[in-house]
């Protein structure tokens, strides 16, 4: 099939993108690189420096007919979704609305759309929670996540354009930034490598920190492949079913780092302690039974191996 990636050249769509060329499909990149590096972006994929909310995306689409759209691109940071709003709805849906009227237009088949169940969900009672429960976003960019999700719904209704929203957990592994809703695993690691002290976000009542699903990036790529095919017209939970504290994370990160990098300082051992910032969420783990008994999908990885992974991709280890 040809599949367009937009965010093609970002952490998670580069990573899916590599799956896709792998699994001998014919991929297009579109990214601005606002985010993305160039050099995430598999050869033997066309790569196209293009914004999402360009009137070229309408030509692009017309000219190459993919068959498929796998939409990464996004303003994906919850903080800075709360300080501008504005921009992170011009983005995620003002982007999507340009994407999916040039593929209505123009004989696309299917979207595959990347939410997020770490985000969208919200302050419920249910936890671990299942697609069953009612969400409830609480920052601008969990709002403009689940308005997508409706979009997309209509867009089957009116025009028979198919989908499948994939609802993501905390992704991790390599090539992954800082900046981002996920982005704590890089940060933490990116203190390490530079010597600097890290910050561990928590409510007054928990000072372990705030309660997270953490998935492994590799395993999230074949859930992309299966969705080409299943889940119509259907979203999915897609992470590991287990929370993990952030203070738990610190700790299996510390320990890979003592064990790949002797001399890491013991004063690092422990990260300083901060209140949460607005838009934080106290716990999130999603229920992932429905991937795996629609779309045959199952994690693989576990933290601590997957942090080990990539650290070694950190590393350049083999």
């Amino acid at each position: 099939m040809k599949i367009m990636v937009t965010g093609g050249a970002g952490f998670i769509g580069s990573n899916v993108v590599d799956g896709l060329v792998q699994d001998g499909h014919q991929v297009l990149v579109v990214d601005n690189l606002y985010t993305g590096k160039r050099s995430n972006v598999n050869p033997e994929a066309q790569f196209y420096e293009l914004d999402i909310r360009a009137r070229e995306i309408d030509e692009l689409i017309e000219r190459e007919r993919p068959d498929i759209l796998n939409h990464y691109a996004a303003q994906m940071s919850v903080p800075e979704s709360v300080s501008d709003p504005l921009f992170d709805a011009d983005v995620n849906i003002k982007g999507l609305l340009n994407l999916l009227e040039a593929s209505r237009k123009h004989g696309v088949k299917k979207v595959v759309f990347i939410s997020s169940g770490g985000a969208i969900y919200g302050d419920v009672p249910e936890y671990p929670t299942s697609e069953a429960c009612q969400p409830r976003p609480l920052s601008p960019y969990a709002v403009s996540k689940y308005s997508s999700e409706h979009y997309l719904a209509y867009y089957r209704h009116q025009y028979g354009l198919d989908y499948t929203t994939l609802r993501y957990a905390n992704i991790y592994g390599p090539r992954q930034i800082p900046h981002g809703e996920a982005g704590v695993v890089a940060i933490f690691m990116d203190n390490l490598l530079k010597g600097r002290p890290s910050v561990l976000n928590h409510f007054p009542e928990d000072e372990r920190g705030m309660e997270r699903d953490y998935c492994y990036v590799g395993d999230v790529v074949k859930a992309n492949i299966l969705a080409l095919e299943k889940g119509s017209g259907d979203y999915f939970n897609i992470g590991t079913g287990r929370g993990t504290r952030t203070l738990a994370l610190y700790n299996i990160i510390f320990e890979a780092f003592k064990e790949l990098t002797p001399g890491v300082p013991e004063e690092f051992a422990d990260p300083v302690k901060q209140i949460a910032r607005p838009g934080d969420l106290k716990k999130s783990c999603l229920v992932i039974k429905k991937a795996h008994h629609v779309l045959g999908w199952a994690p693989e990885t576990d933290l601590k191996k997957g942090v080990r992974e990539t650290l070694k991709w950190r590393f350049n280890l083999p």
